[in-house]
């Protein structure tokens, strides 16, 4: 084969390569041990909300709030009830929780929460249902809501209102932020931009962490979309506007987790951990109980 042939032969090869569409992140993964909490069956509540599905809103109260004075709300959007009563069964403060499912993709879980006097609702119906089982003197001591994968779409519902973003102390992000590319479907590698206009409601809440007014916790995959903005991507432009840097560490987290770098100022903290494949996305709704001992 001569040298004109061979470099032909490359180039056309490269040509084939780049032309081929990008393949989905792999199923399946035997590295990491990605262990998982057990699915005990949670003692939870139906909640009646107008706006929400029935059967998509339950409550969950720790024995510890029968005799204390105040508690802290959770309200969880995305993933099934186990995995979040197991965090806060084994949380050391009172605690309520509140979890929503609403089906996948983030627009199901933003939509509903553009009206602005839902979130209210869901306040209102946690109280009266304190109050009817016995509560009456246990008071709200502080606001706190936490997302896996698509359930951000709520939490930037929630943020792009200014009341309601003001009530939320607290933020938990677990593999969950995403945007578009601009023009749609055009990554940063092939010249796209990020669609910072749905990343800037976290950017002023992290803004807020940094000066220890909120806290924000936001873990990260490795696993990049192709067609929208990975969690990498999003948690790199937080970064940038913040003026932070990312330090590298090598550590083990929850259930096998491997951890790879850290953000650290004020309270707010991004979590960067490895794998590309959807047990290594799973990983982080079972690491729940581990990644809400972040939040300040």
């Amino acid at each position: 084969m001569n040298k004109s042939f061979y470099l032909l032969f490359i180039i056309w090869g490269f040509g084939i390569a780049q032309m081929q569409p990008q393949c989905p992140s792999p199923m399946t993964d035997t590295t990491r041990k990605h262990e998982r909490i057990c699915a005990d069956q949670p003692q939870t509540t139906p909640l009646q909300i107008q706006g929400l599905a029935e059967k998509s809103v339950t409550i969950f109260v720790d024995s510890q709030c029968r005799n204390a004075s105040s508690y802290s709300l959770w309200i969880h959007f995305h993933g099934t009830d186990y995995v979040p009563v197991y965090a806060m069964h084994t949380s050391a403060r009172p605690e309520v929780l509140v979890t929503i499912n609403l089906g996948a993709g983030s627009s199901r879980y933003e939509t509903p929460f553009q009206d602005k006097d839902l979130f209210g609702k869901i306040l209102k119906r946690v109280k009266n249902f304190l109050t009817k089982n016995g509560q009456t003197e246990c008071q709200l001591e502080s606001l706190n809501v936490s997302a896996f994968s698509a359930g951000y779409g709520a939490v930037r519902a929630l943020l792009q209102q200014p009341k309601n973003a003001e009530q939320i102390r607290a933020i938990l992000l677990l593999d969950g932020l995403h945007t578009g590319y601009i023009p749609a479907g055009q990554p940063l590698a092939q010249d796209g931009q990020l669609n910072t206009e749905k990343l800037d409601p976290f950017v002023r809440f992290a803004r807020q962490a940094v000066a220890n007014e909120k806290s924000f916790v936001f873990t990260h995959s490795e696993i990049f979309p192709g067609t929208y903005a990975s969690t990498t991507e999003c948690a790199d432009y937080l970064i940038e506007q913040l003026g932070l840097e990312r330090k590298a560490v090598l550590n083990w987290g929850p259930l096998g987790m491997q951890q790879l770098s850290k953000v650290c100022k004020g309270h707010f903290q991004i979590l960067g951990y490895a794998g590309n494949t959807a047990p290594d996305h799973i990983d982080h709704f079972h690491g729940l109980y581990e990644f809400i001992k972040c939040i300040h």
